[in-house]
C-alpha cells in the first residue's frame, strides 16, 4: 500500500507539472500580416504600471497560443482559445517594460480547423504612471424597469478581486423592491461616501467620519430628494441635483429609450448640520449633474433652457420636444466660509452648435474639463451619438487644427479624444486621482451593455487607445448580462461591510431640514 501510495503521489505530481508547463509555439503556422482579432482588444494600448494581466481570447479560433516578451523575458500561454497570463510573470514583464518605448511584445497564434495562423505581433505599452487601486460601479440589468438584483461593487485594478459594497438582495423581497444607485466618494476616498436607496427602505446612505447615516433629503421646498451627487473635495458638503424624471420609449430607433428631465434644480446638503439649501432653482432652467473643481471654489453643472412660452412647461410638452433640450455647461463660484454661490457663468455653449453637453468632470490639476457630448438631452448612456470631449483652460483641446474659429465645429471629430470614443455610446467620464487616466462607461462592445473602458491621458493632454478593464476570464463580459453603471475611481476599499449597510438600511431615515439662504 505504501508503494502504491508513492506511485500515485508521483503520478499526481507529474500531472501537475504537465498542467503547469507552457504550450508550444506552432512551428507550422502560416504567417499573416493581419493583427489578431482578440477580445478584449489590447492591441497597441497603453496600460498603467500597476494593472492586472490583460487576459484575452480569440473568439473565431478553436485554439490560441501567445508569447509575451520584453528584453530577454519571455512567457508563453494558451488555454483552448484563451490567453490567461500568470500574475507573477505578468508583474515581471510589466515592471521591466514600464516607461519603455517598445512595450511588451505580443505574438499570437490561432488555430482554425486544422490550420495554425501566425498573426502580426503587437505591443502593449506600460506607462510609468500608476492608476488608482480600485474602481466601483453598479451592476444592473439594462431592462428599463427591473431592479430585483442590483449591487454596487468594488473591484481591484491590480488584481481580479471583486466584492460587493452593497447588494439589494440582502433586504429586497418580491413584494418590496429596492433600487440602489448614484454612489459617490469624497476626493476618491471612502471615509466620506454615499449612495441612494429608492422604494423599499428608501433614503440616502452616508458614511461620514466613520459613522453610518440614513437621510431623507426630500423637503417641502425641494423638487425631490437628492439625485445626482458631488462631494465637496474638503468640506462635509454635497451638491445634488433634484429631478423630476420620466421615461419614454422609441418604436423605430436604435436608441431605445429616453430618460427625460421634466424639471431639475441644484441643492447643497450640509452633512454635519443635516441642512438642505438651494444652489439654483431658476424657472425654465433644468440644472443637473453638479461637479466641483479640485480646490472646491467652483461648482460646475449642466443646464438646459426650456422656454415656457415657446414650449409650454408641463408633462405634455416635454415628450414632444425632448430632442430640443440642449444642455450647456455652467459654473458658479463658491465661498466655503459663507456657503454662498456666485452667478452662473457659461463655460461651454453646446446649444450654439446644436449639441448637448452633460456629465462634466474636472481633472485633479484643474486644467481640463471632460464631458459627454450628444445631439440632445442629458442622459447620454442611451444615445449612440454621445462621445467624450475635453476642454483645456476654457478652449477646446484638439490636434490637427489651429483654426480657433472652427474649433466648436471640430470638437465632434477631435483627434484628442478619438482614441477614447467609438460609434456607440460613451458617457460618464471621470479622471483618476493623478489625472493620467480617463474612464468612461462605453457600449462599444455590442451597443447594449455599458462596460468600463480606460484611456491613458498623457502629460501632453492626449488620449491613448482605450482598453477594457481586464477580467480573469476574458469571456466574462460576453456572458455577464449586466451593465457596469457609473464607474468611479477609488483610492481605497469601502470600510463598512454590506451587512452593516443592510442593517442601517432597515432603520428609519432622518429627515433633512430645509434652510433658505
Amino acid at each position: 500500500m505504501k508503494i502504491l501510495s508513492k506511485i500515485l503521489s508521483l503520478g499526481g505530481l507529474w500531472g501537475l507539472i504537465l498542467s503547469c508547463s507552457s504550450p508550444s509555439i506552432p512551428t507550422d503556422a502560416t504567417h499573416t500580416d493581419k493583427l489578431p482579432d482578440i477580445y478584449p482588444d489590447y492591441t497597441g494600448v497603453t496600460i498603467p504600471a500597476n494593472l492586472c494581466p490583460t487576459n484575452f481570447m480569440l473568439p473565431d479560433c478553436e485554439e490560441a497560443v501567445a508569447r509575451l516578451s520584453f528584453n530577454g523575458l519571455s512567457f508563453t500561454y494558451g488555454d483552448e482559445n484563451k490567453i490567461i497570463i500568470d500574475e507573477e510573470e505578468w508583474q515581471e514583464l510589466r515592471s521591466a517594460a514600464a516607461g519603455s518605448e517598445t512595450g511588451i511584445k505580443v505574438e499570437v497564434y490561432g488555430k482554425k480547423g486544422d490550420k495554425w495562423l501566425s498573426y502580426k505581433s503587437f505591443p502593449i505599452y506600460v506607462a510609468k504612471d500608476t492608476i488608482d487601486p480600485y474602481i466601483s460601479y453598479r451592476l444592473i440589468q439594462p431592462s428599463y424597469v427591473a431592479y430585483e438584483d442590483l449591487a454596487i461593487v468594488q473591484r481591484s485594478l491590480s488584481s481580479f478581486e471583486e466584492s460587493d459594497i452593497y447588494n439589494n438582495r440582502m433586504i429586497h423581497t418580491e413584494e418590496k423592491g429596492q433600487c440602489i444607485n448614484c454612489h459617490s466618494f469624497q476626493n476618491y476616498g471612502t471615509n466620506n461616501m454615499l449612495f441612494h436607496m429608492r422604494q423599499f427602505c428608501g433614503g440616502t446612505m452616508f458614511v461620514h467620519n466613520g459613522q453610518l447615516k440614513k437621510i431623507d433629503l426630500k423637503t417641502d421646498s425641494t423638487l425631490s430628494a437628492g439625485v445626482y451627487p458631488a462631494w465637496h473635495p474638503t468640506a462635509a458638503l454635497v451638491a445634488f441635483s433634484t429631478n423630476t424624471t420620466r421615461q419614454i420609449f422609441h418604436t423605430a430607433d436604435r436608441d431605445k429609450i429616453e430618460v427625460l428631465d421634466y424639471d431639475s434644480d441644484l441643492i447643497l446638503y450640509d452633512v454635519e448640520k443635516n441642512e438642505v439649501s438651494h444652489i439654483s432653482n431658476i424657472p425654465d432652467e433644468h440644472e443637473c449633474f453638479p461637479t466641483w473643481s479640485p480646490d472646491g471654489k467652483t461648482l460646475y453643472y449642466t443646464s438646459a433652457h426650456f422656454d415656457s412660452i415657446q414650449f409650454p412647461r408641463g408633462e405634455k410638452s416635454i415628450p414632444t420636444n425632448y430632442d430640443k433640450l440642449k444642455y450647456n455647461i455652467y459654473s458658479r463660484s463658491f465661498d466655503l466660509t459663507t456657503h454662498k454661490f456666485g452667478e452662473p457663468v457659461l463655460v461651454f455653449d453646446a446649444a450654439k452648435i446644436g449639441k448637448s453637453a452633460t456629465l462634466p468632470r474636472v481633472s485633479p490639476d484643474g486644467k481640463y474639463l471632460t464631458f459627454s457630448l450628444g445631439n440632445y438631452g442629458c442622459f447620454h448612456v442611451w444615445h449612440r451619438d454621445a462621445d467624450i470631449c475635453i476642454i483645456e483652460n476654457g478652449k477646446l483641446k484638439m490636434e490637427n487644427s489651429t483654426d480657433t474659429q472652427n474649433s466648436q465645429f471640430s470638437i465632434v471629430n477631435s483627434q484628442l479624444v478619438s482614441a477614447l470614443n467609438s460609434p456607440e455610446s460613451e458617457s460618464y467620464p471621470s479622471f483618476s486621482s493623478n489625472g493620467r487616466w480617463i474612464m468612461t462607461a462605453s457600449r462599444r462592445d455590442d451597443g447594449n451593455y455599458t462596460r468600463p473602458y480606460i484611456s491613458y491621458f498623457d502629460a501632453q493632454g492626449k488620449c491613448h487607445k482605450a482598453f477594457a478593464v481586464p477580467q480573469e476570464d476574458p469571456e466574462l463580459n460576453t456572458l455577464l448580462l449586466r451593465s457596469y453603471n457609473r464607474p468611479e475611481f477609488m483610492k481605497e476599499k469601502v470600510k463598512f461591510t454590506p451587512q452593516q449597510f443592510a442593517t442601517k438600511a432597515q432603520e428609519d431615515a432622518v429627515h433633512a431640514k430645509f434652510v433658505n439662504k
